[in-house]
This record gives C-alpha cells, structure tokens and sequence, in this order.
C-alpha cells in the first residue's frame, strides 16, 4: 500500500524512516501494484472512494488548522449558535441535562495540548450526542481530539488551541460558526474587529499543574499542528 501511494506521489519518498534510510529507499523492491488474487488493497484507479473520511478545516476559528471527521454524514455543513465550555465535563452534563438541541454548535475549549493538559480524547460528549440522536444536527468543536470511534458533525484538533489564546478561546455563548466539510472551512461568523477587541482583551488561564510532568508539558508542548511535540525549539 505505501508504495502505491508513494507511486502515485501522495507520500513523501523522502522523509526518513527508522532505519536511517528514506522510505522510498525501503520501498524501491517493492511491487507497485497490489496482487490480482485479492481484493482488499485496490489500486488508485479504482480507489472506493474519490476522498478520505477525514478533512482539513481552516478559518478564521482555525488558523492553523483542524480536523473533521466525515465518515457518513449526509450534509456536513452546518451553521448555528455556539454553546462554549471550558471543560469536558461541564459539556457532558449539558448534553445529559438537554440543554442541547439541534442546531448548536458545541465549542469544547482548553483542551489542547497545554490547556488538558494533554489533549484528551472527547469520546464522552460525542457519545452523549450520539445517544441523544443529535449526531447529524449538532456540531462540536474542540481543541481536544477524537478516537476512531467518534462519530457526528465533529471538528478536533483545533489550532492554535485556547491555551496558547487561539481564536478557540475568544469565542463567546450566542455567536455564530460555520463548519463546511465540503469548502474546508471552519469559520466564526464574528468580524475582525471584534475580534481584536477580545483578544486584547484575553488573559490565559492559570495551568491546571505547576509541579511534575504535566507542568512541564504545558511549559514545552508545541501546537497540535505541529503534533504537539516537546523540542520545536
């Protein structure tokens, strides 16, 4: 699979693998076309589907980037006033409570990399949406992540993340935001501006560890586009 991928230029040959050898040079004895008597890897021509399941949102809400999950979804574009929590399980109990409809776009914030920290994975509430039979009426936003098993009109991965005062933290309860799985936007509907005003107007939460390993990783934990690596020096 990698070398076909690699053939048809959507993997970098160059990069470095653990071998000291790039993986084009690990790759160079291997056949480039999956064999006829299987039918599990098929070739880029006759690929099942024309995308993948994930998508790269950007916007004015994510700079840097985001990540949509939009395996399954009817129409994954969505508009709608934003419900914003500054921890997990504030929103899990407004899911529970139903205090969330549809048409809400869920914002789950301090959650990144230096925010959790960490970055924990949100399976909870989007369960909890799931089982409230909103998955395809609700959006939810964070800077936290998703596991495999997460489902719905969900965007993680958000950067800059709220911690770092990404546009995540200036987000405020009523405002509008867009998320378009079909033009790879992820947009609060909020001018410049304003904006600005907020962001002067921001001040970055105290660290939720100040000894030990978590407080140095707030200290040292780079964006989660850059993977949140340690030495981004």
């Amino acid at each position: 699979m990698l070398k076909i991928l690699l053939e048809a230029e959507l993997i970098h040959g160059d990069c470095m693998t653990i071998t000291g050898r790039t993986l084009a040079d690990e790759l160079k004895e291997v056949p480039a076309a999956p064999r006829a008597d299987q039918d599990v890897i098929f070739p880029i021509d006759k690929a099942l589907y024309r995308q993948g399941h994930l998508a790269i949102l950007k916007g004015n809400l994510s700079p840097e980037g985001s990540v949509a999950k939009i395996t399954g979804l009817k129409n994954p574009v969505i508009t709608g006033p934003a419900r914003v929590f500054d921890d997990e399980q504030s929103a899990l109990a407004a899911i529970l409570d139903g205090r969330i409809v549809a048409g809400d776009v869920m914002v789950l914030r301090y959650l990144g990399p230096r925010g959790a920290p960490g970055m924990p994975e949100m399976l909870a509430p989007t369960s909890a949406i799931i089982g409230a039979g909103l998955g395809e009426s609700v959006g939810l936003v964070t800077d936290g992540r998703f596991s495999g098993g997460t489902w719905g009109m969900v965007v993680g991965h958000v950067a800059p993340e709220a911690a770092a005062g990404g546009p995540i933290a200036l987000v405020r309860e009523g405002d509008s935001i867009t998320i378009d799985a079909h033009r790879l936007v992820l947009r609060l509907e909020v001018d410049e501006a304003e904006l600005a005003r907020r962001k002067a107007a921001w001040q970055a939460p105290a660290p939720r560890y100040t000894r030990g390993v978590l407080a140095k990783f707030y200290k040292l934990a780079a964006s989660a586009s850059r993977g949140a690596v340690l030495d981004d020096f």
